[in-house]
């Protein structure tokens, strides 16, 4: 994917009325390479940011900068009108995780937030979440996609092998696939 740094001038834009998905290491935990994990609507920065700053500006404290690795966004602007004040976003190819969002403020410094796609399943988001918040968590953002990828993977398996049971796939003890068929023609 590529991504286009936009260039244009600021303009406020409306904040989305629906709550920010966002699920946090409790306060005072063991720290962990993630402080939790975002669950955004859409891949639009300019569009989902002010509500996720909102969400932090009381208990964490405003946030000034944003950086993304652009792998998974489309557009990068350069600066986000917030409530209150602007936010400006970088990006990092090489450095950043394309799974990690990190978020800097005067008061509180850092926080890195695993970014969950907006178009994984409520279960999904809610398995990453609660890993990503996990006190003392030592996967990083992709190190928890790619786990999630394989028990996806691992769950689909196991159904495709149930299905092709229950549908009559199995031949029973005994007998070979070769054997049935051809009992099947003699009868």
């Amino acid at each position: 994917m590529t991504a286009t740094i936009e260039r244009t001038t600021l303009t406020e834009r409306p904040v989305s009325s629906s709550p920010v998905r966002l699920s946090l290491a409790p306060a005072g935990s063991v720290p962990g390479l993630l402080d939790g994990a975002w669950w955004p609507r859409s891949r639009d920065l300019a569009r989902e940011l002010p509500a996720l700053t909102d969400a932090l500006d009381v208990p964490w404290g405003r946030v000034t900068r944003v950086t993304v690795n652009p792998t998974h966004w489309p557009v990068i602007p350069r600066k986000v009108a917030v409530t209150g004040h602007t936010v400006h976003v970088g990006w990092f190819t090489d450095e950043q995780d394309p799974h990690k969002l990190i978020l800097l403020s005067y008061a509180r410094g850092r926080m890195d937030l695993l970014v969950i796609p907006p178009e994984a399943g409520v279960a999904t988001a809610a398995r990453l979440m609660s890993a990503a918040g996990a006190p003392g968590g030592l996967l990083t953002a992709s190190g928890l996609m790619a786990g999630e990828d394989e028990a996806l993977e691992g769950t689909e398996a196991r159904h495709r092998e149930e299905d092709w049971e229950t549908d009559g796939g199995a031949a029973p003890a005994g007998r070979s696939p070769d054997r049935r068929r051809d009992a099947t023609r003699e009868g």
